[in-house]
């Protein structure tokens, strides 16, 4: 028993560490799921905690990158197996769809762009803070904003739509414009405070209210998980030369690129391919002909249309690659 205490000890305090320096507390956060997790593990099958393993990597990628809520569904699992029971076909097709989690160069270069993101701090990626500024201080001083915010008082108990840093926030923006729910059901209280606050929000360019202070959009860069957004605001008097470093943007999108990427790379990467294939088929001719040696690499450069004194290593590295390519469809 003491064993099994120090090594869930251990183990917890050993995950802890590797969140405690990320965003929006996370090591707070995820504590008591993981807690859950280390306790569980000695006591579950090899075969359930392999099935929950995915979940548990997951865990220590930046939440920025999460497709959906992963601890939630780590927690609901591990309550479906401290019972007893098996997880359901659905949740395991769930965890067999989910993608290896990224490496840590990967999450360490989206931990510390969480960082930032959390602090709204993006001047590492815009230059020209001043156009920024310039327009805070315009509707800071803006006796129609004051005399609006006021209104919206008035009308509503704001303090009920506040967060624990006295935030509001707008409804934010999404992909394309697809909204999640684009109804007004203006019989509803809530319903009608936030339509009033996006339309407040959108009158003066701002993401929220603070307390009482408003809160201007900014020029900013946010990963996904899907990809990368850059999002310029409405009042914004953009330039594309000035405003944004795209050489540290660029660098932060490639963080999870791999491989190089081009029109010319796709051609190429077609006809090796087509290549490939025909090599397979040249390859079961000189098995049925018995051709072994130079003479096999000859069959194979001629049925290949290469020259005679291609290097029989090159025909190697073409065989390898599709070997490697149908390898990775069938474990799809």
């Amino acid at each position: 028993m003491l064993g099994f205490r120090k090594y869930m000890t251990n183990a917890l305090a050993h995950d802890l560490k590797k969140l405690q320096s990320r965003a929006f507390d996370r090591a707070e956060w995820a504590a008591e799921t993981l807690r859950h997790y280390h306790a569980a593990v000695p006591k579950l099958k090899g075969d359930a905690v392999c099935q929950i393993q995915s979940l548990y990597h997951w865990m220590f990628v930046p939440t920025t990158l999460w497709p959906f809520n992963i601890q939630d569904a780590l927690a609901d699992c591990l309550e479906v197996l401290d019972k007893g029971k098996r997880l359901n076909p659905r949740q395991r097709l769930l965890m067999e769809l989910l993608p290896e989690s990224p490496d840590e160069t990967v999450c360490a270069a989206v931990a510390e762009h969480e960082v930032r993101v959390q602090k709204g701090t993006y001047e590492n990626l815009i230059k020209t803070q001043a156009k920024y500024s310039q327009n805070e201080l315009a509707i800071k001083n803006d006796p129609q904003l004051r005399r609006q915010w006021l209104q919206i008082k008035a009308a509503f108990d704001v303090s009920s739509y506040c967060d624990h840093k006295g935030v509001i926030r707008r409804t934010m923006s999404t992909e394309r414009n697809l909204r999640p729910s684009f109804s007004v059901n203006l019989r509803r209280r809530n319903d009608v405070f936030h339509a009033a606050f996006d339309a407040f929000c959108l009158r003066w360019n701002l993401y929220g209210m603070q307390h009482d202070e408003p809160l201007l959009l900014k020029l900013a860069v946010n990963l996904t998980p899907f990809g990368t957004m850059i999002h310029i605001p409405a009042y914004w008097s953009f330039d594309p030369k000035r405003d944004i470093s795209w050489d540290a943007i660029a660098k932060l999108h490639r963080t999870r690129v791999h491989g190089r990427q081009g029109s010319a790379l796709a051609e190429g990467m077609a006809e090796r391919m087509k290549a490939a294939e025909k090599l397979q088929q040249l390859d079961d001719e000189c098995l049925r002909l018995g051709l072994k040696g130079e003479k096999k690499n000859a069959f194979l450069c001629a049925g290949l249309g290469w020259v005679s004194a291609t290097s029989p290593k090159r025909i190697s590295r073409l065989r390898a690659e599709f070997k490697n390519r149908q390898l990775r469809v069938k474990a799809e």
